[in-house]
């Protein structure tokens, strides 16, 4: 690409932000929580019929990805099945041979509470240069660039020798298994990928964590709490696996390293694999003795584990507990996995894809970037792991992801629409 058109898409994504934050807009006001999506993908499809593009529109047929190794039953699937739940894809066609690409990213995002708010989630508020609302960052601003930037060559005039598919996908919060993976087995296998994310521009990821959900249930014997001689408490033998479950998780972090995820957080060091207890019960009276207790927990790892390697540690946390508790020996706890199943990812960093994206990331911000990413479960491990598809992410900067008052810086929104327009013409080439 000369760099007189190089100049033209970035000015004219620059002063035409505004269209692009209007998508952003509508996209947050209409709220999709995972399970609830179908609203805010007709704000997607309407968008992309508006450009002049025939729309793909399905539900994930459950049946036809079961036998994937990369496919889990999600909670969300549980909770709520994918009926009403659509992906949405278009194609721009290429008017050649060129290598194709697509740019993807998920509609769903996480509840709110909403008396944590200082600003409407579900209102889209322009303020001191950032957009808040719920899904502004994680990841509805990465899907309104990704848009823009195609509109934005479409405007132009810009011809592609390549194929673009623009994706919105569904459940990623959840795993992704039902969307970013039914799009791949739908047949949108494209030559290379963008998700994205946001990973801060111009930085670039390039890793996803493995992460999976345990539950262990631990049996007791229930008595009156007068008489707790007579009984089992569930809760103390629980505390001792959660005991033993800290130890496994301060001994992982002692010996376990990822340099991409502390480039993308310094306070990672030393924390890049986590098991967090995130659910404890147990109970349901203060004078009796709790008969049975419940943990759920999630860990999580950097790429250099297999999730087979990393279960058998936790199993054998756990089985240090019963083999020395009579009690628990005799009447062992059920551990059983759900949710959560999946493998991390790397990317090669040689790879021409990766290095492109990175160069063009670099020089639309001005500035150095790191690879960077390994600290959660992301869709672009079924890209790397299972179709050997090139998938870095490049993202906007924000804040309060997951949390109240999320929020996107507007100006990296744009370098983001930038780097995906000029990568997409560079590796697609003009027609």
């Amino acid at each position: 690409m000369n760099s007189e058109l190089r100049r033209e898409i970035r000015s004219y994504v620059d002063e035409n932000r505004d269209r692009m934050l209007s998508l952003l807009a509508d996209l947050i006001e209409e709220p999709s929580v995972s399970g609830h999506e179908k609203a805010a993908q007709s704000v997607v499809v309407e968008k992309l019929e508006s450009m002049g593009l025939d729309v793909d529109v399905w539900e994930p047929d459950v049946e036809a990805l079961r036998d994937h190794p990369g496919y889990f039953d999600t909670n969300t699937y549980e909770e709520h099945g994918y009926d009403d739940r659509p992906n949405v894809a278009a194609t721009v066609e290429g008017t050649g041979t060129g290598r194709s690409i697509a740019l993807a990213g998920h509609i769903d995002v996480v509840s709110v509470t909403e008396d944590k708010w200082t600003h409407d989630p579900w209102t889209a508020t322009r303020e001191d240069g950032r957009v808040y609302g719920r899904g502004a960052c994680d990841m509805k601003g990465g899907l309104a660039a990704n848009v823009f930037a195609i509109e934005a060559l479409r405007d132009l005039g810009v011809e592609l020798a390549g194929d673009v598919v623009i994706e919105s996908t569904i459940d990623e919060e959840a795993g992704g298994t039902g969307g970013a993976l039914s799009a791949l087995e739908r047949g949108y296998r494209p030559d290379a990928a963008i998700i994205t994310e946001p990973y801060g521009v111009p930085n670039v990821g390039v890793a996803s964590a493995g992460a999976m959900y345990f539950q262990i249930t631990v049996p007791g014997t229930a008595a009156h709490a007068a008489h707790g001689f007579a009984g089992v408490n569930a809760i103390n033998k629980a505390v001792d696996i959660v005991q033993a479950l800290a130890d496994l998780d301060r001994e992982r972090k002692s010996r376990i390293s990822f340099e991409p995820a502390v480039n993308q957080y310094p306070d990672a060091e030393g924390e890049v694999t986590n098991l967090n207890v995130g659910i404890f019960e147990s109970g349901d009276w203060p004078s009796t003795v709790p008969d049975e207790a419940t943990v759920e927990c999630r860990i999580g790892w950097p790429p250099g584990e297999t999730r087979e390697e990393v279960r058998e540690q936790v199993r054998e946390a756990v089985g240090s507990v019963v083999e020395a508790d009579e009690w628990l020996a005799d009447n062992p706890p059920e551990l059983e996995w759900f949710g959560w199943n999946a493998n991390p990812h790397y990317l090669d960093t040689d790879h021409e894809f990766a290095q492109l994206t990175k160069r063009n990331a670099e020089a639309v911000c001005g500035a150095d970037g790191e690879w960077t990413g390994g600290l959660a479960g992301l869709d672009e491990r079924f890209y790397v792991n299972y179709y050997d598809i090139p998938c870095p992410s490049v993202g906007p900067t924000g804040g309060r992801v997951h949390g109240a008052d999320e929020y996107v810086d507007v100006d990296s929104l744009v370098e983001v629409a930038q780097t995906v327009a000029l990568t997409a013409v560079d590796w697609c080439e003009t027609a």
